[in-house]
């Protein structure tokens, strides 16, 4: 399956594992200039950046293991350039990662919800 393909797919099955979980989904695949995020959602009084990670098996690891410090870096900086282009300063937020796991098929999913994955601001 084509990378892009199965990117788009996990975010829609992350979109509504979240839903089911919860969240409210305020954006998806926002982009803006060289910043990006996956979803963005509320959950309660917090924003919520969701940093999307989808295989289709685990012969090179778990979706989980590919956000390096560098990723981290750019997750923060592109939740900081969110809130302060929409003017939300001094609002809670996190950024958590969704990890989606297609197993031997498109409807055999597995999820892993890490939540406040990414720490402070550097």
């Amino acid at each position: 399956m084509n990378k892009d393909v199965l990117g788009k797919l996990g975010e829609d099955a992350a979109a509504r594992y979240l839903t089911k979980l919860g969240y409210i989904i305020l954006a998806r695949r926002w982009r803006e200039r060289r910043f990006e995020i996956d979803l963005i959602a509320k959950d309660g009084d917090e924003i919520v950046f969701v940093e999307v990670k989808t295989r289709n098996g685990v012969a090179y690891g778990y979706p989980e293991e590919s956000i390096t410090e560098q990723k981290q870096r750019h997750l923060r900086n592109s939740a900081l350039y969110f809130l302060e282009s929409k003017k939300l300063y001094n609002r809670r937020y996190r950024i958590d990662v969704v990890a989606v796991l297609f197993l031997s098929n498109t409807t055999d999913v597995k999820f892993h919800l890490i939540r406040s994955a990414v720490g402070g601001v550097d």
